[in-house]
């Protein structure tokens, strides 16, 4: 348990390494010099454990142990390694280190399983870079389009192929990958919030992951002077935006039952001090655990943007995402119960308030997620953290739900 618990804080510490902004958190962008850092790091540690190791037209990482069964589908074990800006260690390289650990000890106690193992670093859940959020996952389901995933850009109008190109991969590779060849999926985070710390304990069992929906909204009105516009002749789409985000919140807390929305990016143009902002781009997240919660905000959240078009603005709302609340596989969770209580290491039920990877994969094959604790319930901050015992719980319950599946018919 110590040699796991210490080979998990190496991994952890050397992948928080690549960052962008020493000091003040982890900045992975994907497709950035540190995103090749960690990706190199991951491919050398995969080819290490004896995997076959591959990237695809997107540019996840796959570790992959052959089965015995020829032509059979893979029992998938991984998350992803981008970061939000200014992060954690933790959210999504905890889940990959837990797969590679897991392709450890399957070395380690030389199994060779029927069905092959891989292990899987996906790019580009947080969003950070590209907007809308899981493109990995969504892009080897087939639900983000080869066009569209061509057609995405980032803040400075770099495309994902001039992107993947400046770091040497191939954007030309195949990215939907076929189903069949999937024969589950598991994924290890940390929980973000403050439950299991609360409750003391160590492993939560995810049984629904949130329905998650992102807009981006887009304001236009005129620039000009800030000292010679009349203010009874301005049309700002600053204010204007500000008025539409003051109201959000409450539309969140008039729907209840957990419902939550966030507008956490916006974009102001031309962005001078005295100049009037004739352009302003904002996101709204909005999730829910009911999809009748969603579809009631979605529509509030239209018309009231809709209603402020006119005297000289104009709104456009884009959907950039849209998953429905997702359910776990209860063949796995009832496998991932029984593997916790046979190494007598305490777990609940619990549903997870953020989007993963997993929610996307759960339409395409069967999924299983576990969670581990966050001290103070604190993620997506420099502070985020989780105790590598929790961690190396979580590796061995994966490790024998992994065992299981890889020899089940």
């Amino acid at each position: 348990m110590k040699d796991l618990q210490a080979s998990i804080e190496e991994h952890i510490e050397a992948i928080s390494q690549f960052t962008a902004t020493p000091g003040k958190g982890t900045t992975r962008l994907t497709y950035s010099q540190e995103d090749l850092q960690a990706r190199n790091y991951l491919k050398e540690k995969m080819k290490e454990y004896g995997l076959q190791v591959r990237e695809d037209g997107l540019g996840n990482i796959f570790g992959k142990l052959e089965g015995t069964l020829e032509d059979s589908p893979s029992v998938l074990i991984g998350s992803h390694f981008d970061s939000v800006p200014n992060g954690g260690s933790y959210d999504g390289p905890a889940g990959v280190v837990a797969a590679l650990e897991v392709a450890a000890l399957f070395r380690k106690n030389g199994l060779k399983p029927k069905y092959p193992l891989e292990v899987i670093a996906m790019i580009e859940e947080e969003g950070s870079r590209f907007g809308g959020g899981l493109m990995g996952s969504r892009g080897i389901t087939g639900l983000l389009s080869e066009e569209d995933f061509f057609n995405l850009k980032d803040k400075d109008g770099i495309s994902t192929a001039q992107a993947m190109a400046k770091i040497g991969l191939d954007s030309s590779l195949p990215k939907k990958r076929d189903p069949k060849t999937m024969k589950a999926f598991l994924e290890l985070h940390i929980e973000q919030g403050p439950i299991l710390e609360e409750k003391q304990i160590p492993i939560g069992i995810v049984e629904a992951i949130v329905g998650l929906t992102q807009l981006e909204v887009t304001v236009e009105g005129q620039a000009g002077h800030a000292g010679t516009t009349p203010m009874d002749r301005r049309s700002d789409a600053l204010v204007t935006a500000a008025k539409i985000i003051a109201q959000i919140p409450e539309m969140a807390i008039e729907e209840g039952e957990g419902t939550v929305m966030t507008t956490g990016r916006l974009n102001v143009f031309p962005n001078g001090a005295n100049v009037i902002p004739d352009k302003v781009v904002f996101t709204v997240d909005l999730r829910s655990g009911k999809e009748e919660h969603v579809q009631n905000v979605l529509k509030k959240v239209y018309s009231l943007i809709e209603s402020y078009s006119g005297n000289g603005i104009q709104t456009k709302t884009e959907q950039l995402l849209y998953i429905q609340p997702k359910g776990m596989n209860p063949d796995i969770i009832s496998l991932f119960k029984q593997k916790s209580s046979e190494l007598g290491i305490q777990s609940c039920s619990i549903n997870s308030g953020a989007g993963h990877d997993a929610m996307v994969l759960s339409d395409f094959t069967d999924v299983g997620m576990l969670f581990i604790p966050s001290k103070n319930g604190l993620s997506h901050c420099p502070e985020e953290w989780s105790d590598s015992r929790d961690l190396a719980n979580a590796v061995q319950i994966l490790f024998e739900t992994a065992k299981k599946l890889t020899e089940a018919e």
